[in-house]
């Protein structure tokens, strides 16, 4: 933080700043799909949505969402020579920028109201929500998922579906139901060429 930003005056000015690029970004980008797009998903606004768009370009270019994490410095890396074999640990290698951004966003949307990062977070820390090193690994965690979504979503070209996981009895991972209540398909195969869709 600068100096600027420490007194009331200066938060001020920031806060007006914010409000202004707000605005003009709203101005400009207010037609553009994917800007619209990226402010359906938690955690993200106008000026992340920008920041996004600024730094990563076309998302659409990114095959797999391995090389999108990847280019945004969020990918796995171990260090090895000979017989070593260091921790792994994140790369750091991407665009800095783009990963502070997604990493705020993700911030954001965990300290949201009910939804999947949220949730993911709150499941990663359960064993010890005060321990400061599981805390920073679901961030980290929390910020790739930020990172998958705004690359599916971007690619795909469909809305973000915010989907609520549900405890299920028995452990079983059960279909994810969307929290506006939309209906969900699913399709299962009886025998060779049989198929049988039930709907929620």
């Amino acid at each position: 933080m600068t100096k600027t930003e420490t007194t009331p005056a200066g938060a001020a000015l920031v806060a007006i700043d914010r409000d202004a690029i707000e605005q003009i970004a709203g101005e400009l980008l207010d037609e553009h799909a994917d800007f619209r797009r990226l402010q359906q998903v938690p955690g993200i606004g106008p000026i992340n949505a920008l920041a996004i768009l600024a730094e990563a370009g076309d998302l659409r270019r990114f095959g797999h969402h391995r090389q999108f994490l990847k280019f945004c410095g969020l990918d796995l890396a171990t260090h090895q020579s000979g017989q070593f074999r260091g921790k792994t640990k994140l790369s750091k290698r991407g665009n800095a920028r783009l990963r502070r951004t997604l990493w705020m966003a993700a911030q954001v949307a965990i300290r949201q109201r009910e939804n999947s990062f949220r949730a993911k977070f709150e499941r990663y820390v359960a064993k010890d929500r005060h321990d400061a090193d599981l805390r920073r690994k679901a961030f980290t965690a929390i910020t790739a998922k930020m990172a998958r979504v705004v690359h599916a979503i971007i690619k795909s070209g469909d809305d973000y579906r915010p989907f609520v996981e549900g405890p299920v009895p028995g452990g079983r991972t059960h279909l994810c139901r969307s929290r506006e209540g939309a209906s969900a398909t699913l399709w299962i195969m009886f025998g060779s060429s049989t198929w049988v869709s039930i709907s929620s």
